[in-house]
């Protein structure tokens, strides 16, 4: 009877689980080979805001650092900001346990697109596409897309074990964009109301029409009427002296009635021809004036805090004097409400109580 040693043995157990393991490796290196050439990940958040203000704050990358969830999770990551931040060719890079990370803007197309690239490590190079789609309702469509092609093996490989690239980014991208919209929510909403004192209104010509409604309807018929005028002004190529305005004529809170004229200042007295147009004069006079900073739906703790200065400081209001709301802001051109300027005057008697 014929035994094999120990030994002899144990050389074929080595030979065997090493002939497995070469078959594992050439194994798995062949499935990382067939692995796609490429990827891309995207994810999508409809924002409450402007498209230009998301874009306003995409294109600078002074601002990632407070919405980027890869910062948010990483607090030793260091980010470093050139004197170029914004715009193309634009950058910044980081530093983090994993290596160094490069990103630069290669292209934009204003409020609508960017494209970017991003290096990391020694990895290939990847594109970045961001993408602002506008919506009836006021809101915005945000799409940000990572992609990669060309991929060598040691990529593949890398994103094979790790979980695949959708694993890896995702999240992040979802958490990034719901840190951007909370961002630009809350500054869309940030306003300042000032007093700024007593002041001399120089008056002036002006064009304007008429309107009566309920104070809640108020906002919505103004943004009906003050059109008109500026559109008449436009058409009859009338010189404007300054921003529009609104002069309150009756406030009636106890009713919830409103009167007031919509405004175009002139550079002189206009006759119109138009029903419903008519020109007015506005004679120089004493006034509190406040300056809201801030989206318009502010307006009414502007007015008060003038109202409660000028009892507080011993002034008296002009009976039946003018009340003017003056839009210094064209909100076509400044989609952002923060930074919308609009400036009151209430009219006041020349002596002090």
């Amino acid at each position: 009877m014929i035994c094999n040693s120990p030994k002899k043995n144990k050389m074929k157990a080595t030979k065997y689980i090493f002939f497995l393991l070469l078959i594992a490796v050439i194994g798995s290196s062949i499935y990382i080979a067939v692995q796609p050439n490429t990827f891309e990940v995207s994810r999508t958040r409809t924002i409450n805001a402007p498209a230009a203000v998301i874009y306003d704050n995409v294109i600078d990358f002074k601002n990632w650092k407070d919405w980027s969830s890869w910062a948010e999770a990483d607090k030793d990551m260091k980010i470093t900001l050139p004197q170029l931040t914004s715009g193309v060719n634009g950058a910044y890079s980081w530093e983090d346990k994993d290596g160094i990370g490069t990103m630069k803007t290669l292209g934009t197309d204003t409020n609508t697109s960017i494209k970017q690239e991003m290096q990391f490590a020694d990895y290939p190079s990847s594109d970045i596409n961001w993408e602002f789609k506008s919506n009836n309702n006021g809101t915005t469509d945000v799409t940000w897309t990572i992609s990669g092609k060309d991929l060598p093996f040691g990529f593949k490989a890398f994103s094979l074990f790790s979980g695949g690239m959708e694993k890896q980014i995702a999240p992040h991208y979802e958490r990034s964009l719901e840190k951007l919209d909370s961002i630009v929510i809350a500054d869309m909403k940030k306003y300042s109301v000032t007093v700024n004192g007593v002041t001399n209104h120089s008056g002036g010509y002006y064009l304007y029409n008429t309107a009566s409604c309920k104070i809640d309807e108020l906002a919505n018929k103004i943004s009906q009427m003050l059109p008109k005028v500026v559109k008449y002004a436009e058409e009859n190529h009338i010189t404007q002296a300054g921003k529009p305005f609104v002069n309150y004529i009756k406030w009636d809170v106890e009713n919830n009635a409103a009167i007031f004229s919509s405004c175009i200042p002139t550079t002189e007295r206009v006759i119109t021809l138009e029903g419903g147009i008519i020109t007015g004069e506005l004679p120089r006079f004493k006034a509190i004036k406040t300056t809201l900073k801030g989206n318009h739906s502010n307006l009414n703790e502007a007015w008060e805090t003038t109202k409660k200065y000028i009892l507080k400081n011993g002034f008296e209001a002009t009976e039946n004097g003018p009340m003017i709301e003056a839009y210094i802001t064209d909100k076509k051109n400044n989609p952002n409400p923060a930074n919308w300027i609009t400036e009151i005057y209430i009219a006041i008697k020349d002596t002090l109580k």
